[in-house]
């Protein structure tokens, strides 16, 4: 059993599987010590960048926070990793794939960032109007006004609410990784959990993107859709770069 498992780990190529050990440990670190739990995320999750709790290497390290109550997150994201970087990662070496990788993930990030910066206003308001049984317009217009006034208690308000948006997990770069094995592979056939009948990756990636896009734009859960866009974003712009110097598929880095 155990020469089993040895094995199989020695087949893994070692960005993959590196990340893959990080992310476990951590998961396991937080489930085993729940208070511990909240520390790694405040530290190591992503905040807005506006926010007291932001530190510019958070745009790497959410990357390997996930969290506790949800094994079925660093699940699917190790699987993912594992089914298709592990492909990846032999056809472009170690190099190209741990860059390709990260980019990804920062790029989730910037995207994070960018949407933040452009919601995170409403959502203050429309959640305390409904708090104090207030309409929207109402309620914008007296945070406009104590903003304007620098209300201590409004602000102070504000900076706590921006402490509590915080994005985790690897989804965004495995997105990426997905996108690049669709990409490289398009007619290759995958199996979904819930489909019984193989789908070309090319159509499971476009199915992946407009499912992300429309569940982004309803903001109806607290999964982060457009950061999840934002790691296939910029996977593309790498994957037509290399397309375009003919290394899509192997070949010299430079």
């Amino acid at each position: 059993m155990f020469r089993n498992l040895s094995g199989f780990a020695a087949s893994i190529p070692p960005v993959t599987k590196n990340i893959i050990i990080i992310n476990l440990i951590i998961w396991v670190v937080e489930a085993i010590f729940p208070r511990f739990a909240d520390t790694i995320v405040n530290v190591l999750g992503l905040h807005y960048f506006s926010a007291g709790r932001f530190n510019p290497s958070q745009v790497l390290t959410y990357l390997f926070v996930h969290d506790p109550s949800s094994p079925a997150h660093v699940f699917f994201n190790m699987f993912t990793l594992w089914m298709f970087g592990s492909l990846l990662e032999r056809l472009w070496g170690s190099k190209r794939f741990f860059i390709f990788y990260f980019v990804c993930g920062i790029g989730a990030a910037i995207v994070q960032e960018a949407v933040w910066s452009l919601t995170w206003m409403n959502e203050y308001i429309s959640g305390i109007a409904q708090l104090n049984g207030i309409t929207v317009p109402h309620m914008k217009e007296i945070v406009e006004k104590a903003i304007a006034s620098g209300d201590h208690d409004f602000m102070a308000a504000i900076a706590s609410f921006k402490n509590q948006m915080v994005t985790i997990g690897a989804s965004g770069a495995v997105f990426g990784i997905i996108l690049g094995f669709a990409f490289v592979f398009p007619d290759r056939p995958i199996y979904l959990f819930f489909i019984p009948i193989p789908i070309k990756a090319k159509y499971m990636m476009i199915g992946y993107g407009v499912i992300e896009f429309f569940l982004g734009v309803a903001g109806k859960d607290m999964v982060a859709h457009f950061a999840h866009l934002g790691g296939m974003l910029f996977g593309i712009i790498i994957l037509l770069y290399w397309k375009k110097k003919g290394i899509l598929r192997g070949g010299s880095f430079y």
